[in-house]
């Protein structure tokens, strides 16, 4: 893009322009262009100056659309904002338009929260969200935005159907699953057995699905920690898929060693075993783990 042409002082006649000051012999400056070294030396005056006006607001609408990841130039735009009373709902469409381009740019996803979080009001931001997964379902600043939203704005209902929608489209889409940890386990005081039994029989029937997807077997592990069920009780279902699958089979050398170190010498045996497939035939690009493991079951008993 072309940036206005502040050197004419059409606009900034009464304003003298500071340079980039890089020392005397700077040993890689950047290569900026005319039009931005101008904007910012422009920009250096005003906020000397202090000065929060309509002409600074536009300056740095230009430098960002130049260069979105400017923190600095973010910041001083929110003070202008703020000290001009300007319009923030018209703010939230400035962003959303960069973010078409710029969806992975983090200052532009921190200017939004502070904006949001001024004007009270999350009504836009889910279905600008749910613009930017659309895209890119694993967009990490989007989800991470999401997730402030529903705890800062107390947005839970509807998310539960949203990510089973996305695991129907996807059901390896790790950031989903990871939402869907963070949704269900955000209010401690609510889970109670049900609520952990429902979700050990959703996952099941992912893992159904696609059984050498390690996504909601992480996700099936992050619930038996939330709770005081027993790794133990999932034996029979790991033992439903064929005896390559690498998950199912990680999981069950966790159940024998166990056991093994209960004394059980036949699940200590069995854990052996399935390290030396695991280290040797299926999973041979994680060798060197596997050999670990089976050296650690296979050490005697303190």
């Amino acid at each position: 893009m072309t940036l206005s042409p502040y050197d004419l002082k059409s606009n900034y006649g009464d304003v003298t322009p500071i340079d980039q000051d890089d020392g005397p012999s700077p040993i890689a400056p950047i290569a900026y262009s005319t039009e931005y070294s101008t904007a910012m030396a422009y920009f250096r005056a005003l906020v000397r100056n202090n000065e929060k006006s309509k002409r600074a607001l536009d300056l740095t609408s230009d430098i960002i659309k130049h260069n979105p990841a400017h923190y600095t130039v973010w910041n001083y735009r929110q003070q202008i904002l703020f000290t001009l009373d300007e319009n923030l709902t018209k703010e939230l469409e400035f962003v959303k338009g960069l973010a078409r381009d710029n969806p992975k740019n983090y200052q532009l996803w921190h200017h939004r929260q502070v904006i949001v979080e001024k004007l009270s009001d999350s009504s836009k931001e889910l279905e600008f969200i749910n613009e930017v997964l659309d895209d890119d379902a694993k967009n990490y600043h989007a989800w991470s935005y999401r997730q402030w939203i529903n705890t800062h704005f107390n947005l839970w209902d509807d998310e539960l159907p949203f990510i089973d929608t996305l695991l129907k489209d996807d059901v390896r889409n790790n950031s989903a699953w990871n939402h869907r940890h963070f949704v269900v386990f955000h209010d401690l005081d609510a889970i109670d057995e049900s609520l952990i039994q429902s979700e050990i029989n959703y996952t099941k029937e992912k893992i159904r699905q696609t059984p050498n997807n390690i996504s909601p077997w992480n996700y099936l592990r992050g619930v038996l920690e939330k709770s005081s069920r027993d790794i133990q009780e999932l034996e029979s279902f790991c033992k439903e898929f064929t005896d390559n699958d690498i998950n199912s089979m990680g999981w069950l050398v966790d159940i024998y060693e166990n056991r093994a170190k209960n004394g059980d010498d036949q699940a200590k045996e069995d854990a052996i075993k399935i390290c030396e497939s695991l280290a040797n035939k299926y999973d041979t690009i994680r060798k060197a783990y596997w050999e670990y493991r089976k050296d650690e079951i296979a050490a005697p008993s303190s």
